[in-house]
This record gives structure tokens, sequence and C-alpha cells, in this order.
């Protein structure tokens, strides 16, 4: 695989973050991922009234790979706003490990780490009766 331009990664989920939909929290979100034909997609925060309803920016990053052409995440980031770094929630990163696996990588403040790292003894469908 190429080198990750994770610059590149990194504006791009700064500039998903325009197509936030957050009236609510105020807080807009953006990610970002690269895909391991090369694809990079994107996805941002989509809030609602009822607030436990309202969709992370993973969520729909997730939904804009399967509505690509699907494939596996190899690296990812998240930023809000301001440019600021943000890390998944917990249901975040089981769409993560799901959909791009535990060595999936991502942008953490203590640098790059995996998605095993950041979700130590994930279950997954690995775990389900064939």
């Amino acid at each position: 695989m190429a080198e990750i331009d994770w610059e590149l990664l990194r504006a791009k989920a700064i500039e998903a973050t325009a197509r936030s939909y957050a009236p609510y929290s105020g807080l807009a979100v953006g990610a970002a991922a690269l895909v391991g034909d090369g694809r990079i997609i994107t996805g941002c925060n989509v809030e609602n009234a009822s607030y436990g309803l309202a969709l992370c920016a993973e969520c729909t990053l997730v939904g804009q790979l399967r509505m690509t052409g699907g494939g596996r995440l190899t690296a990812f980031a998240c930023r809000g706003g301001e440019g600021q770094l943000l890390m998944p929630c917990g249901r975040c990163r089981q769409l993560l490990y799901e959909h791009g696996g535990p060595d999936c990588l991502v942008d953490a403040p203590d640098g790059i780490v995996t998605v095993a790292g950041i979700l130590p003894y994930a279950f997954g469908p690995e775990h389900l009766p064939e």
C-alpha cells in the first residue's frame, strides 16, 4: 500500500464539517477515511431533535463507503469544525472495527494507532457462529 497522506485525510475531514447538521450541540464533526482501493470517503455528523437519534460522522462515512462500492477502511481521521482532532465514540469505534478491522489506522492524540489500540478486546463478526 502507498504511503498514507495524513494531512490530506485531515483536510478532507475538516472540509466535511461544512456539511454537518449540528443545530443542537453546535459541534460540527467531519471524518475522512482511506479505502483499500485508494478512494477517500468522508462523512459528517447529522443531529436530530431527539438527540439519541443523531448520526456521528463515522456513521455517515460508513454509509458513504457502502454507497460507493464497499471495501475496507485502511486509515481514518476525524476533526471538528475548527480543525481540532476528535476521537470516535464507542459506537463509532465498533463501526471502524467492522469496516476496517483491527489493523485500520486511526489519527489519535498520541499519534497514529490501530483500531485495536482504541477498541481493545473488540467483538466482531469473527465471534458470531457460522
